[in-house]
């Protein structure tokens, strides 16, 4: 069986209709007709997609030891080399707000990117993002950025990480507005083992306003925070309440 036919008779044995299957794909349903009716024929990453979707080797999808395509012989250990290079997984909803996808999910080797309204890949891109790169209102990830990220470094208005930077920021190194970590530099209030800060609580404190030492009761912090002559944001003061 020649390799158009043997795509056609796989498709048609998953039950998928040629325009179900270049949506899995992510082509157009015109190039699936081109490869079923042998005007065209799938490049070799396109081919290990298909053999994956369909569940079978590259040698039983194109029928035989080798596989003459684009005019060149693919020999096995080339085949299985593309293979070990190309092994991703990518899944798009149907329903999308805007054009953009629900939900997009892209792992695997190299830059995958993942863009929806919640995203998860190697860069995710979304409302929602989980990856090794987040970017979003809500992020997770090795590098975050977004509102509220968590992270081994983290950038947005509410920051958790190794490394912390934000408006709130907590962390093993963390840079904000307030900031609580094992070294925390704040432009208001600096918490941490080492403080720096206009308000500095820490064994290490340093600032306009210092509370200097270690294993402070909620009771001391408070004291110390309503002593100082400025006004200080409610909601830290019920931290320590």
């Amino acid at each position: 069986m020649k390799l158009y036919e043997n795509l056609s008779s796989l498709r048609k044995q998953k039950g998928y209709s040629q325009e179900e299957f270049a949506y899995l794909l992510g082509v157009s349903r015109q190039s699936v007709s081109k490869w079923e009716s042998g005007a065209s024929i799938p490049e070799l990453e396109r081919l290990v997609e298909i053999a994956n979707i369909f569940e079978v080797s590259l040698d039983e999808l194109v029928k035989g030891e080798k596989a003459v395509i684009q005019g060149a012989v693919i020999s096995d250990e080339q085949l299985h080399r593309v293979l070990r290079k190309s092994m991703s997984y990518e899944y798009k909803s149907r329903i999308s707000i805007c054009g953009i996808p629900l939900v997009h999910i892209h792992f695997g080797r190299g830059k995958k990117v993942a863009k929806g309204i919640i995203a998860l890949g190697n860069i995710a891109i979304g409302v929602i993002s989980v990856g090794g790169l987040a970017v979003g209102i809500i992020s997770l990830g090795g590098l975050a950025l977004g509102l509220l990220t968590l992270a081994g470094l983290a950038v947005g208005i509410l920051a958790l990480g190794g490394m912390s930077v934000g408006y709130i920021a907590l962390g093993g190194l963390a840079i904000g507005i307030y900031a609580c970590g094992g070294f925390a530099i704040a432009s208001h209030i600096a918490i941490g083992g080492g403080a720096i800060g206009h308000i500095a609580i820490g064994a290490s404190a340093s600032g306009d306003y210092c509370l200097q030492g270690s294993n402070f009761s909620n009771a001391e912090i408070l004291r110390f925070l309503k002593s100082i002559p400025e006004s200080i944001p409610h909601w830290i003061l019920q931290l320590f309440s």
